[in-house]
């Protein structure tokens, strides 16, 4: 459980850098996401392939692992829009509404019983993101992108809890990116109807941050993600990102000076969700002791 629990918050770190690498990389959103799915697929794909790793799946496992692959692609795309529309530690924030999504979701998809604490914590994140859009509206639209993607990162593990089971976790992130490409390559067109990218092709400084993104903050996140959501729930995972606020604000503050932008609402917004994280780390600690004591 310990190595479980280091391997996701390594994943959460390397998670918070995202946002910072979505403000370097100027790309459209949508094109963003494009590159570092396409990056990612020829890496890993290379990879598995020299490995002789690469197997077949069938059409239905095809299916079920492409369509989180969507969701996955529509929660970047979201989010990378908050970090634009809005700014980094605004979009980081909002992802902390995942938990409180998780436990409205999870229970029906995953038939399990609703806990009522999940959804007290969940909403207590919730109220933390309230007050910081209320007292930020000029970071609305930015806002309802980030809003968005925690809807997607909260429904993202809790398909992923059941496939990681049966699939590897390079074999699961390269059919989930891959069912990605696929989804993006038909849906931006409509999408740049609405939000016309200044350019198309990646610039040199563009294409040194995507590969960056790509290694480290996807590859390397995604496979101690997916190792982790092997032992460890998918709303403890879902909570246990909203640490992503913290390392992806620090490094906006020292980075892009953000804290300059932000009142003290914003603070107190942040102080409710960081009071969920650890509340809900001491009630797992604490149910993991009396498991341990009867056992």
């Amino acid at each position: 459980m310990k190595k479980a629990f280091f391997q996701l918050h390594t994943a959460v770190f390397l998670a918070g850098f995202t946002a910072i690498l979505g403000k370097l990389i100027v790309l459209n959103e949508g094109l963003l996401v494009w590159y570092r799915l396409f990056f990612s697929i020829v890496l890993i794909g290379s990879i598995l392939i020299i490995k002789k790793e690469l197997t077949k799946i069938s059409l239905n496992e095809f299916i079920k692992i492409t369509g989180v692959g969507l969701i996955l692609a529509f929660h970047w795309v979201a989010f990378y829009a908050s970090v634009k529309y809005a700014n980094a530690s605004v979009a980081v924030v909002c992802l902390s509404a995942a938990g409180f999504f998780s436990t409205i979701l999870e229970p029906f998809i995953l038939r399990r019983r609703f806990i009522f604490v999940e959804m007290l914590l969940g909403l207590l994140s919730l109220l933390g993101i309230y007050i910081i859009f209320d007292f930020h509206p000029q970071f609305k639209t930015g806002i309802i992108f980030g809003m968005i993607s925690s809807f997607g990162s909260a429904l993202f593990p809790i398909f992923n809890k059941e496939l990681v089971k049966k699939h590897s976790p390079k074999i699961l992130t390269f059919y989930e990116f891959s069912g990605g490409l696929i989804f993006l390559t038909l849906f931006l067109p409509l999408y740049f109807i609405k939000f016309t990218p200044s350019y198309y092709l990646p610039t040199l400084s563009d294409i040194c941050w995507l590969f960056v993104l790509s290694v480290f903050c996807t590859l390397l996140a995604f496979d101690f993600q997916l190792k982790a959501l092997q032992k460890i729930s998918a709303f403890t995972t879902n909570l246990t990102y909203n640490l992503e606020p913290l390392y992806g604000i620090l490094l906006a503050f020292i980075i892009f000076k953000e804290n300059q932008l932000l009142n003290i609402h914003f603070y107190i917004g942040l102080c409710l969700i960081t009071l969920a994280i650890i509340l809900q780390m001491v009630r797992l600690l604490k149910r993991k002791k009396i498991k341990d004591i009867q056992l």
